[in-house]
């Protein structure tokens, strides 16, 4: 079997790649250059200049070939800007759920046809399965890793074409299959950071880009009233907790952001769950679901969050869904997503566009 495994340079993918040479593939690495605009060749982050260098490393000591594609322009065209655009708009961006659905298997799939290989892979912790013409996404076995959240937006072709050698893996075997290989980057820290981001700063990238991103405004209490002044929605989500500076006997969290009035609310932390999501752009990947009139599932708004029971109505908004929760759910912010399970099965997701 031929397959085209994109590697970011992590331990993850490195030993994806390698475990799939060990079963008798013939495995070609690639490589995606990212954002490397900024010199950080030292960075961990998976678009930098190391990774693809320890990449091509682990390729080279495992004997199969390796390449580098560069589609930084791209990846600021489909991630960065519109991961800018939606902080100023009051949302909160998932740029890896962005880069998944419009930059790594798009091109891993283009690149794989292009090279005549039927075959895309990564290191997620995710499974993808194959039965009798039919491809579904399950949870990986390894919960507290488990990345179907941020690959919901999988279109049919990618999925059909995918293989995911960590889905029913532990992390702690990987590393440690990792270091018995002897892989270069077995010792590798995990990246905490979105990729592009430095120190986990997004209000400090923002303004970098754009000093002038969002005005000052009003911070109001849950009565109105003017107790603050935010420098800026972008640098706010529904939720926060942190960089409100207002003294208060009790800690104080973002509970509304205004973008027509330019005004953050802030309330105590109960004020800040709510117990239905619309969400929109919905990406099914079993389709039969979104033709029911209602149906029940288990719903994720961030990643690790555990799966909450729900009924969900599809058919909002022109191919949207409705979710109502069985209980409140903490501070769902527009602009992450909501994905649909049925126990590990993933059903489908799309972007939050309110919560109430």
């Amino acid at each position: 079997m031929k397959v085209l495994v994109g590697m970011s340079g992590g331990v993850d993918s490195s030993t994806a790649a390698v475990l799939l040479k060990e079963a008798g593939c013939e495995v070609q690495g690639l490589s995606l250059l990212l954002f490397e605009t900024r010199g950080r060749t030292g960075s961990a982050a998976c678009c930098s200049l190391k990774s693809v260098q320890d990449a091509a490393r682990t390729a080279a000591r495992m004997g199969f070939p390796h390449s580098v594609l560069d589609v930084r322009d791209r990846f600021v065209q489909r991630v960065v800007e519109p991961f800018v655009r939606a902080y100023k708009r009051g949302l909160t961006p998932n740029p890896c759920i962005l880069c998944n659905m419009h930059i790594k298997f798009p091109v891993l799939l283009e690149e794989a046809r292009r090279r005549g290989i039927p075959h895309i892979a990564t290191g997620h912790y995710a499974v993808a399965e194959h039965i009798d013409g039919r491809s579904v996404l399950r949870k990986g076995v390894d919960r507290s890793k488990d990345q179907s959240y941020v690959l919901y937006g999988l279109r049919e072709e990618e999925l059909r074409s995918l293989v995911l050698p960590l889905g029913a893996r532990r992390k702690r075997d990987i590393r440690k299959t990792a270091r018995e290989m002897g892989l270069p980057v077995f010792d590798r820290p995990e990246s905490q950071e979105i990729c592009f981001v430095e120190n986990r700063d997004y209000v400090g990238f923002i303004h970098a880009l754009e000093p002038g991103a969002g005005p000052p405004g009003p911070i109001l209490d849950g009565e109105g009233r003017v107790i603050g002044t935010h420098q800026g929605i972008y640098r706010y989500t529904l939720g926060q907790r942190k960089r409100l500076g207002i003294p208060s006997p009790r800690p104080l969290y973002v509970t509304g952001i205004d973008v027509r009035n330019n005004a953050i609310r802030v309330g105590e932390r109960e004020v800040a769950f709510r117990r239905t999501v619309r969400a929109k752009e919905m990406n099914w990947l079993l389709e039969g679901y979104r033709d029911r009139d209602a149906f029940r599932a288990e719903v994720k708004v961030r990643s690790m969050m555990e799966a909450a029971g729900a009924s969900v109505r599809p058919g909002e908004g022109g191919g949207g869904v409705l979710v109502a929760f069985d209980e409140p759910q903490f501070a769902p912010a527009p602009g992450q997503a909501a994905v649909l399970y049925e126990g590990d099965l993933v059903l489908g997701g799309g972007t939050i566009a309110e919560s109430f």
